[in-house]
């Protein structure tokens, strides 16, 4: 495969995941990502920072998305239901990535370094959630609470998508989000 050839970033992010699952991720450099992509080292690096980058790719377009989503709802909605309404808006950049989530997720549960990097992407959107639902005029407190509730609602579902649980990752969001309503109304 030409090295120009369109595509190259799809190319090397599939060919990372097929090297990290099948060699490890600290057995598997970026050059070998760039030759298994057909591509030089330095159009792996043109594109990726390094290799981590290449599974953390699209944690902007997430908190993107989870800040427009809260910024969509209507005035009325209260913070806990904003932030639910993000992360929901965030899943459409996953639904069509199932296979790719489910094997990016074993991945990272293998390998420390990128637990932590996985974390601080949970994390950005949880800054992202928090940022919008204080541009409505929800005080502090109650947009990190809301936010960090949200987030791991969104964890919860990611989880049981992944693993088959429901046949869209939206549908996991609303009944875990429906689950936490119904734990906190016992308590």
């Amino acid at each position: 495969m030409s090295r120009w050839e369109p595509g190259a970033r799809d190319r090397m992010t599939r060919a990372a995941v097929e090297l990290f699952a099948e060699r490890g991720f600290e057995r598997t450099t970026a050059g070998d990502i760039a030759e298994h992509a057909g591509v030089t080292e330095r159009t792996f690096f043109r594109h990726f920072a390094d290799k981590r980058e290449v599974l953390f790719d699209g944690g902007r377009a997430m908190e993107q998305a989870v800040h427009d989503g809260i910024a969509a709802a209507a005035d009325d909605v209260p913070p806990l239901d904003a932030a639910l309404l993000g992360v929901a808006a965030s899943t459409a950049l996953l639904e069509a990535r199932r296979e790719h989530a489910a094997r990016r997720a074993e991945i990272i549960a293998a390998t420390p370094v990128l637990r932590e990097r996985e974390l601080l992407k949970l994390a950005g959107m949880a800054e992202a959630a928090t940022r919008a639902l204080r541009e409505r005029g929800t005080p502090p407190r109650d947009a990190e609470l809301a936010a960090h509730a949200a987030m791991s609602v969104f964890q919860v579902a990611f989880g049981r998508w992944i693993a088959g649980g429901a046949p869209d990752l939206a549908s996991c969001v609303r009944e875990d989000a429906a689950e936490l309503r119904a734990l906190l109304a016992d308590h």
